[in-house]
């Protein structure tokens, strides 16, 4: 498989980097206070992307040091950053990418105004706007996941390549943040059907979770599995980034 990426995650809460479990800010954990100092860590391990996600913007609530600590992890470069949480206008899209992200991210505003998505990649470009789905029991969930839809994955992603997008990524909110391994089947599943490059998120354990989507990704055709976020498992010490890294190189 070609163009594999591994994508250590920075979850921003009041500036914070923290881990939530099942996108319950109820239950969150901190890690850090200093996410410039996080994503130097990752880089020196030798990520060449970093997932970064606003849940203050994703929960709709006033995120200006989550957006502060954005700068300072765009700034002090070494990886290309991939940032969402909270990107309903165009405005703030605008702003992201501005600021030196490399692709931004839309889940709600995805759902909720085709047209924004539409007119962000026609004025960015295909390789600038990705769009997360974020999905349980089968159907898609926006505003921070606390809002379910009827929406199913399957959906979603037909109507985002439909808007030109080619990047996806897919988090079964089920697995978010508890270690129970990566959905592999559901995320191949969901390259196949949409044809579309899909990036695996939520409940990546070990570096089997690696293995496994690295094995499946002859059954994503006419899509691909293009990579995976790694997020409470890093932090936890449960995968070594380098080696995880090693390994997507390597197959």
């Amino acid at each position: 498989m070609t163009g594999f990426d591994i994508y250590p995650a920075i979850d921003l809460r009041r500036g914070r980097v923290v881990r939530l479990q099942l996108g319950d800010p109820g239950h969150e954990t901190v890690f850090g206070d200093d996410p410039a100092a996080t994503a130097g860590r990752w880089r020196d391990a030798g990520a060449r992307w970093l997932h970064v996600v606003n849940l203050d913007g994703a929960f709709a609530e006033a995120g200006a040091a989550n957006w502060a600590a954005l700068a300072a992890i765009v700034a002090a470069g070494g990886a290309r950053v991939q940032f969402g949480g909270g990107l309903r206008a165009l405005d703030d899209i605008a702003a992201a990418l501005d600021s030196g992200v490399a692709r931004v991210v839309l889940g709600t505003a995805a759902l909720e105004s085709p047209e924004l998505l539409a007119a962000a990649v026609a004025r960015f470009g295909p390789e600038r706007v990705a769009v997360g789905i974020d999905a349980r029991d089968g159907r898609v969930r926006v505003r921070g996941w606390q809002a379910e839809t009827a929406v199913t994955p399957a959906a979603l992603a037909l109507g985002a390549r439909a808007a030109g997008v080619t990047t996806l990524i897919y988090t079964d909110i089920a697995r978010d943040g508890v270690l129970t391994g990566v959905n592999a089947a559901a995320t191949a599943a969901l390259a196949a059907a949409s044809g579309l490059a899909v990036i695996a998120s939520g409940g990546a354990r070990d570096l089997g979770d690696v293995e496994r989507l690295l094995a499946l990704g002859t059954t994503a055709a006419p899509g691909r599995l293009a990579g995976v976020i790694l997020g409470r498992a890093l932090y936890d010490g449960h995968i070594d980034l380098a080696a995880a890294l090693a390994r997507a190189a390597a197959d």
